[in-house]
């Protein structure tokens, strides 16, 4: 698994599921165009993108849209271009080729990914995690971590998790998984104990 402090932006859902096979840092998604009307996940992208953003988008004429839109949109913040090779084919779960005929990234084997990443990686290990915040004992933000702060699990940790994302300038509606993933990028263990004590009057 790939690790970095920056998050992985790419186009849809199933996009998401596949990078997540290879990466094991925040991947966000775009929900295709749906960004271009949607000011909340433009701004979730830009906070965790403080330090940039790696865009992985499809080789199709959508994805060299969004890539270009997206890029306009985060003025400011560096921008990390991956690219996938232009492949002939079909999604699985699709029942018919994209109107370019070519694979998205939901398509491509995880070897390919895996070497996209890599010379990626190697030619930014700045941005590469070294992995310690998969270690036990350090101040990696982890689903066990939110259910000792009571944002998961207990009985106000959903009105808890609203509060705290308000704190933050993130999105109130955010899954459990996602707020972890995202609390990794934009804050710390430090910073999250100092709100819930305030939030709960510690």
């Amino acid at each position: 698994m790939f690790g970095f402090r920056i998050p992985v932006v790419v186009e849809g859902k199933y996009d998401k599921l596949k990078v997540k096979q290879i990466v094991s840092s925040a991947v966000l998604s775009t929900e295709g165009f749906g960004i271009f009307n949607n000011r909340e996940k433009r701004d979730l992208i830009a906070k965790a993108g403080r330090e940039g953003v790696i865009l992985l988008c499809d080789s199709d004429g959508g994805g060299k849209q969004i890539r270009s839109k997206l890029k306009g949109m985060l003025n400011g913040i560096t921008v990390y271009d991956l690219y996938i090779p232009e492949i002939p084919g079909r999604e699985r779960r699709k029942d018919s080729r994209s109107k370019a005929g070519l694979l998205g990234v939901e398509g491509m084997e995880n070897g390919v990914l895996e070497k996209i990443f890599r010379s990626f990686a190697d030619s930014h290990p700045e941005l590469s995690d070294d992995g310690t915040e998969n270690v036990p004992g350090t101040d990696r933000i982890s689903r066990a971590f939110l259910y000792e702060m009571g944002l998961n699990g207990t009985a106000r940790s959903a009105e808890n998790r609203k509060l705290l994302c308000r704190e933050l300038g993130l999105p109130e509606k955010m899954t459990v998984n996602a707020l972890a993933e995202i609390l990794g990028i934009v804050s710390d263990r430090q910073e999250v104990e100092s709100i819930m004590k305030r939030i709960r009057g510690d």
